[in-house]
């Protein structure tokens, strides 16, 4: 897998101050998208160990919230075999800190139904994530005003509450987003 960028303090992809790693490679292509280059699944540099360890000790600090997974898209089957092994290090190392995911694919109809099915790591990755963005970015639904997403159509998912309860289970803003702070 590649990654266009480790940003160490984003605020924007999550609540509170967390570590966000933009993976390569999209079949998405959405119109309008905002990180368009990373469609490619070789653009930028080979996620190796090395960006593993600098991931964990920048998520060390106290008020580094969590892990924001987002790209490209981290939920190509490709992009899962290698996020795999790291999000289960970053979850054994700091247990208490969360981990967004955003997909364009939609979590009950494409990951539930389908992914689950086919590749053995999406389940396991799930069982890992406690926020998943789902839905493509539609440029017409696009509002500005949203928290912590791009268009009007996605929804921000309590992955545990929906795999326990077998529906998704949305959050709300800001109430529920509140438990997701350190």
């Amino acid at each position: 897998m590649y990654y266009s960028e480790i940003k160490d303090c984003d605020i924007a992809n999550g609540p509170g101050v967390r570590v966000s790693l933009f993976v390569s490679g999209c079949t998405h292509h959405c119109k309008g998208c905002f990180n368009e280059m990373t469609w490619d699944f070789k653009y930028g540099k080979p996620f190796e160990r090395e960006d593993e360890e600098k991931i964990l000790a920048l998520l060390e600090p106290s008020h580094i919230a969590g892990l924001t997974l987002l790209g490209g898209e981290p939920m190509e089957p490709v992009n899962q075999q290698a996020l795999l092994p790291f999000v289960r290090r970053v979850k054994e190392k700091y247990p208490d800190k969360t981990i967004w995911c955003y997909t364009g694919y939609l979590f009950d109809r494409d990951i539930l139904r389908d992914f689950c099915g086919k590749y053995e790591e999406t389940a396991k990755i799930l069982s890992y994530l406690d926020v998943i963005v789902d839905g493509e970015f539609i440029e017409a639904q696009k509002d500005i005003s949203l928290r912590f997403r791009g268009s009007s159509n996605q929804r921000i998912i309590d992955v545990k509450k929906s795999m326990q309860s077998g529906i998704v289970a949305l959050l709300e803003e800001p109430e529920e987003l509140s438990s997701f702070f350190i």
